[in-house]
């Protein structure tokens, strides 16, 4: 079982924990997850919270593939307002800020946040480590290859999950060196990966716990869902369940998720399944 140091307190996943997705930008993959104005944030963080979502995790700057880069200040703007407004309104909420910017995860940690999720891993901003460390957070690295704007331009490995385990070994190394000592590893799933690479992560998932950190999965209703089904976004909540399943089966400790009712219901058929 594993445990995350929460600014102070002790939090223990005695089973998967559930983080649900607030995209405080215009143009992020999944429309449903798009919220622009503080109160719709706000609104949005207290339905996941009611649903029993264990982490809220609030990103300002989009990383779809083909996305641009805004300034610090906007994805500031965007980001640490509302964050601050949950955590008046939900004082024992765990928050998220979904970042590569140091700038960004310092101001949205101050404002309330208690864990940074940087899809670069800190190849992005050479001061997200080393600020990561300073503030006595979780931090969760990403795989991800290129960069979100280049990403999906006809990715290549030899090996994608061998790939994948050995750059998250490395950087599990890097962090601890750094001072970052509760960390949380997400293989990147549709971060530079082809529909074929995802399906090879998936199955090869177990392979991850070599680590020994709590695994993340970031599946939920991506184009490797909605393009096998010939569907949309939109209509990928049925195809999202079925590969959260099996990623929980695999050995998932979090699932990210736009849906979190139906990931809870998910969670607790597999834990009595895993009990009988």
């Amino acid at each position: 079982m594993y445990t995350l140091n929460c600014k102070g307190r002790l939090l223990a996943m005695d089973k998967p924990w559930v983080m649900g997705i607030i995209n405080a930008t215009p143009d992020s993959f999944y429309k449903e997850s798009r919220k622009q104005h503080v109160d719709e944030i706000v609104q949005l963080a207290e339905k996941m919270i009611t649903e029993g979502a264990n982490i809220v995790d609030i990103g300002g700057q989009s990383t779809r593939p083909g996305s641009e880069r805004i300034s610090v200040q906007e994805e500031t703007d965007r980001t640490v307002p509302a964050i601050e407004r949950i955590m008046q309104g939900f004082p024992d909420a765990i928050i998220s800020i979904d970042t590569y910017s140091s700038e960004v995860a310092k101001s949205a940690v101050q404002a309330g946040a208690s864990i940074i999720n940087d899809i670069s891993s800190g190849d992005m901003d050479e001061a997200m480590l080393s600020t990561a460390a300073t503030l006595h957070v979780p931090y969760i690295c990403m795989h991800m290859q290129g960069t979100p704007g280049t990403m999906q331009k006809d990715p290549q490995y030899e090996d994608v999950s061998t790939t994948v385990l050995d750059y998250l070994i490395r950087k599990v190394d890097q962090c601890t060196k750094t001072g970052i000592h509760d960390l949380i590893i997400d293989p990147g799933f549709g971060f530079g990966k082809t529909i074929a690479h995802n399906f090879t992560l998936l199955k090869s998932l177990p392979a991850l716990q070599i680590i020994q950190r709590p695994v993340m999965v970031g599946l939920s209703r991506k184009s490797t869902i909605y393009k096998t089904l010939h569907t949309t976004a939109e209509g990928a909540l049925n195809g999202t369940t079925v590969l959260h399943t099996i990623a929980l089966m695999n050995g998932a400790n979090i699932l990210r998720v736009h849906d979190v009712k139906e990931t809870k219901e998910a969670i607790a058929l597999f834990m009595v399944y895993k009990k009988a």
